[in-house]
């Protein structure tokens, strides 16, 4: 019998993610500062003294959208600023306070969420939950929970010997899937698991403690692939076929692909920098969201805000309705311990915030979880992000919510405005081929003065970045905000239109052909951005008003930066990584 794929790469082992130390974090602050101050220095500069009055509509557009860039700098740099580790809590040597306070034991449960992954994969999962160490005074259990209602995986519970529960009407997605497996069990907390969720054996250990606070509702771990392609670095390509340029190339490869790697990360899935730097940074706050997967959950913390937002509901309809009975009204709302949504754990965690509760970010990876090896998988996988939290913004925003601290609304304003960015992002973009194409600057005049005031802000955010980022590449993050770009304009304008997302499972299995649809629009602005250049060419040969040698040279070097992304994700959506098949009895 054919071994599942990830079986290959069960000897890899985790990264441990250490603190940033004094150094790195003296230099991320005070460079992090500077750019904050020059950015303004330029903004202001930029509005009284660089405004194109011949093209005014598109020097404002521009202005207008470096201004927002700007604001969106202050709100991520907030976000990041310092890291604020949870002090580690061991388990107690009896009892876990707090939901033993009647002397009884404490009990775990394990959810193990399936709509339509493979058997082995969801196999894999059952077999590491039942590994997990557990003190001697837990009463742990495990279950599949199958919103597929399949024999097979009833089979493969009883199997198991793990609890079941299967749903026929899939009501909720996933959301739904764990509230009725909440309804149905009483467990003192629980650990929520997707079908790929590999929990190590020392989770529990390392996280059950942090529940002693009364206040706190979850604890979130890393989400750690363990399957990403490994690849071929480019130094050993290169030192193969070109000789003496292998000393440069492969960093003009790296720069270009945004890896260090050919076929490594092809989708640039690794989430470290997102948790190591990120989330981990949010727990200063107590305001790191919960990411589903690999978290452990208070159930009456749960409860509790399910009540609560079940109550809201009710007073807002008694409140719209004169006639309207709160007792008529409660049996028709659901309770509902996850909110029913594509985006469930961020907007839960939102109300958890909005209740007085908190949250804590273990950041240490704790679980192994497969990664998108598809284009469609990852465009899916893009989608539900972008589609989930655009529906958040626009019709449940927390930022105008009672009950939520200042500090924590502005890691989620940070969050929404990150995606938000993608239209002025856009436009930046799209502004050099608009300035070729119609001889026309957003500036005044590329002029020493203009570049003075630009040039130490983006060296100086460069450098805090790389100080910030703990070594992980930030390239990644603006490849994939140029790459997206398409995903995300989709996701908001579904969600404008009133059609809530509603997105399939992420597929978890290869394939040996990539879907090209999704490399469309990068290829569309490829061929826009070329023809620009092109046509900026020939302006200047033919000696048009407007076009000059160094005119054409800046807008064609921003062109060539944004087309370095396109490639990448090009490349992504059309590379197929090598996976080594055995045929070996699975155990």
């Amino acid at each position: 019998m054919q071994t599942p794929y990830f079986h290959q790469f069960y000897d890899r082992e985790p990264p441990v993610f250490a603190p940033i130390s004094s150094r790195r974090r003296l230099i991320w602050q005070l460079f992090a500062g500077l750019t904050l101050g020059l950015g303004t220095w330029y903004i202001v500069w930029r509005w009284q003294h660089s405004i194109n009055a011949e093209a005014l509509l598109f020097s404002c557009t521009v202005a207008l959208c470096e201004t927002l860039a700007l604001v969106g700098s202050a709100l991520f740099f907030y976000d990041i600023w310092d890291e604020g580790d949870t002090e580690p809590v061991p388990i107690a040597q009896k009892q876990t306070r707090g939901a033993n306070l009647d002397g009884r034991r404490t009990t775990v449960d394990v959810f193990i969420t399936t709509f339509d992954e493979a058997e082995e994969i969801v196999a894999a999962t059952i077999l590491a939950a039942k590994k997990v160490n557990v003190a001697s005074f837990i009463d742990y259990k495990v279950y599949l929970l199958d919103d597929g209602n399949r024999i097979g995986m009833s089979v493969l519970a009883k199997k198991h010997e793990v609890g079941y529960f299967a749903r026929t009407d899939n009501r909720g997605f996933k959301a739904g899937n764990l509230a009725n497996a909440i309804f149905k069990t009483d467990g003192d907390f629980f650990i929520v698991c997707d079908a790929d969720t590999q929990l190590m054996p020392s989770f529990l250990s390392n996280t059950l403690g942090y529940l002693e606070d009364q206040k706190v509702s979850w604890v979130q771990t890393p989400h750690w692939f363990y399957d990403l392609p490994e690849g071929r670095t480019w130094r050993d390509i290169f030192q193969v076929r070109m000789g003496a340029f292998s000393r440069f190339l492969p960093r003009f490869a790296r720069f270009l692909t945004g890896t260090d790697a050919f076929g490594k990360d092809h989708f640039l899935s690794n989430a470290s920098l997102f948790f190591d730097v990120i989330q981990r940074r949010r727990n200063r706050n107590g305001a790191s969201f919960c990411c589903g997967a690999a978290s452990i959950h208070r159930r009456e913390a749960v409860m509790e805000n399910a009540l609560i937002e079940k109550g809201k509901k009710i007073g807002e309809i008694c409140k719209a309705s004169r006639n309207a009975s709160a007792l008529n009204i409660s049996p028709r709302i659901d309770l509902k311990p996850f909110e029913y949504h594509v985006s469930e754990d961020i907007l839960t965690s939102i109300q958890a915030h909005s209740n007085g509760w908190r949250s804590v970010f273990h950041p240490q990876v704790e679980a192994k979880m497969l990664s998108p090896w598809t284009a469609s998988a990852w465009a899916i996988q893009r989608l539900k992000y972008a589609g989930g939290t655009f529906d958040i913004l626009l019709n449940a925003n927390p930022i105008f919510e009672k009950g939520m601290s200042v500090k924590v609304k502005l890691h989620y304003l940070a969050t929404f405005w990150s995606y938000l960015s993608v239209f002025f992002f856009a436009v930046l973009m799209f502004a050099p081929v608009w300035s070729l194409v119609s001889g026309t600057a957003p500036v005044q005049a590329y002029s020493l003065e203009f570049f003075a005031h630009l040039i130490p802000v983006l060296v100086c955010n460069e450098i805090a970045m790389l100080a910030s980022c703990k070594g992980y590449s930030h390239n990644c993050a603006r490849v994939l905000a140029v790459g997206t770009i398409a995903i995300q304009m989709r996701a908001f304008f579904l969600v404008l239109l009133g059609r809530r997302p509603k997105f399939p499972p992420t597929p978890k299995v290869p394939s040996a052909v990539q879907d090209i649809r999704h490399a469309l629009p990068s290829i569309a602005f490829l061929i826009i951005f070329f023809a620009s250049v092109l046509w900026g060419g020939v302006a200047l040969l033919l000696g048009l008003d407007g076009y000059s040698p160094f005119f054409v040279l800046i807008n064609g070097f921003w062109i060539l930066w944004s087309s370095t992304a396109l490639i990448r994700m090009i490349y992504a959506t059309s590379f197929c990584p090598t996976l080594r098949l055995t045929t070996q009895k699975i155990e």
